[in-house]
């Protein structure tokens, strides 16, 4: 510590102050340029044991605005991750601010508590990978619609891959656009985004590592706006609706830092990029579209257009990229929030030991995850319709909205709810956590990296992965009576 604070307090000031801090405290050692924060340490079990939820907060508020600064973070290491990656949601980098201050040199330095040995050069590069896709995932998501539109956001992805090709091989992209959408058969993203001034379209970035034998597959929702399309939000339901490509920046940035990390797994990005706009060729409800699955749907509310790009995407990701895991990640529903509150995302599986990872990651990361009810038989039948498949939007609106909607996106990809599948899926609806008031947090890279780190070789994250199960999907059946 002697060498961060250096003369400017003392040892008796510094441990008194310390001898005096509580739980969740904030002392200043000397005024405006040095001071000590606690962190919760009255955490419950469905709380990241980090305390890494209070970081942006507590760095934003105590650290300042200008000048160059030093952050010192004391943990076990278990907490180096979570907490480390937690102090880059505190520096966004997006601002249209006529007057901008001046770039500033931010050093974070850590004290392993439980440990002797140091970061190793392999450790920092770790965090600074899924740093640099957190604060890239939050400009993309606090970016307007004017900068960041569906070319913008393509054009993000395709400079994300143009970057790793210049470090590592077997790194490819596709991308479907436009009217090539409908031509095959993606009717969920094109009539969705049919009537913007950008074309919608499906990116597939991809990295095939030799000696690879496992598919994964994430599918990201990038709606850069959503006015609601002919059911239009309402003056002050619409502002903030930039937001609604969370998904799709945080898959978008993790897919960089994972293959930095050392990915050793197959694994494609699949991004899901339209804008929900109002116009001559809009979808209207009572529309019919087909899907890529092959199922007709019958568009009660263009409001609830998420689920169908990424019906289509999770489709084409076992279909066409062969994916063992298909995890799709979404600004899905109002009612997450409603449901598992604004910390935490909501996670929906067909995948009772899947379930238990992801919430295990998430502790781990930092970027929490709670369960919702997985109980299709009692909640499909909301979408019936008359004369397609299915609707789009439920007919109950109190009857488990959130896994409604996350079950409409599974009953594309899943041959059937009752029965195994050769696909383990994963929900999560992250329509809360992407933001805290008007700054995008950049959520959803830590937990991608961290809940796959078995496929990685970095010791870090080694170190806080879960154990995955394995990809198959059983049925648990009520024992017969005898």
């Amino acid at each position: 510590m002697d060498s961060v604070i250096g003369s400017t307090v003392s040892e008796a000031v510094w441990q008194s102050t310390v001898d005096g801090m509580q739980d969740k405290d904030v002392a200043w050692l000397a005024p405006k340029t040095v001071s000590l924060c606690t962190l919760s340490s009255k955490l419950s079990r469905h709380v990241t044991p980090s305390s890494a939820h209070n970081v942006m907060g507590t760095v934003g508020k105590h650290l300042g605005k200008n000048g160059d600064a030093c952050i010192v973070v004391a943990c076990e290491r278990r907490d180096v991750f979570p907490l480390g990656v937690a102090v880059a949601r505190a520096f966004p980098t997006y601002t249209q601010k006529s007057t901008k201050t001046a770039d500033r040199n931010v050093t974070i330095c850590f004290v392993v508590t439980d440990s002797t040995s140091k970061l190793s050069s392999d450790d920092i590069a770790t965090l600074q990978y899924t740093a640099t896709a957190i604060r890239g995932a939050a400009d993309i998501v606090d970016r307007p619609v004017n900068l960041m539109h569906s070319d913008a956001l393509v054009e993000r992805a395709v400079k994300v891959v143009q970057d790793l090709q210049t470090r590592h091989k077997n790194i490819s992209i596709e991308i479907i656009r436009g009217e090539e959408l409908r031509e095959r058969g993606m009717g969920g993203i094109y009539g969705v985004g049919k009537a913007a001034a950008h074309p919608p379209a499906m990116v597939i970035m991809s990295y095939k590592p030799e000696g690879a034998s496992t598919t994964v597959a994430w599918v990201g929702k990038g709606i850069v706006y959503d006015t609601g399309g002919m059911s239009i939000k309402s003056k002050t339901g619409m502002p903030g609706m930039k937001r609604d490509c969370g998904g799709a920046a945080a898959i978008c940035c993790a897919f960089g830092a994972a293959v930095d990390t050392g990915f050793t797994e197959n694994l494609h990005a699949v991004l899901c990029i339209a804008e929900n706009a109002v116009g001559p060729i809009a979808t209207v409800p009572d529309d019919v579209h087909l899907m890529y699955s092959g199922k007709t749907v019958e568009i009660n509310n263009t409001d609830a257009e998420g689920r169908l790009v990424l019906a289509d995407g999770v489709v084409y990701a076992r279909s066409n990229l062969k994916a063992d895991v298909v995890l799709d990640m979404a600004t899905l529903t109002g009612a997450s929030g409603i449901t598992t509150g604004k910390n935490h995302a909501a996670l929906l599986t067909n995948s009772a030991e899947w379930e238990g990872v992801v919430v295990e990651a998430g502790l781990s990361s930092g970027e929490m995850v709670f369960p919702i009810v997985y109980a299709p038989e009692l909640h499909f039948p909301e979408f019936n319709s008359a004369v397609a498949d299915m609707k789009n939007s439920v007919a109950d609106r109190s009857n488990a909205q959130c896994s409604c909607a996350g079950l409409f996106i599974g009953s594309h990809l899943l041959d059937d709810f009752h029965k195994p599948n050769p696909v383990t899926w994963i929900h999560i609806d992250m329509a809360y956590p992407v933001h805290v008031g008007e700054r995008a947090t950049g959520w959803g890279p830590a937990l991608l990296v961290s809940l796959f780190a078995q496929y990685s070789t970095s010791s870090l994250l080694s170190s806080i992965s879960p154990c995955l199960p394995s990809n198959e999907f059983t049925v648990s059946k009520r024992p017969k009576p005898e």
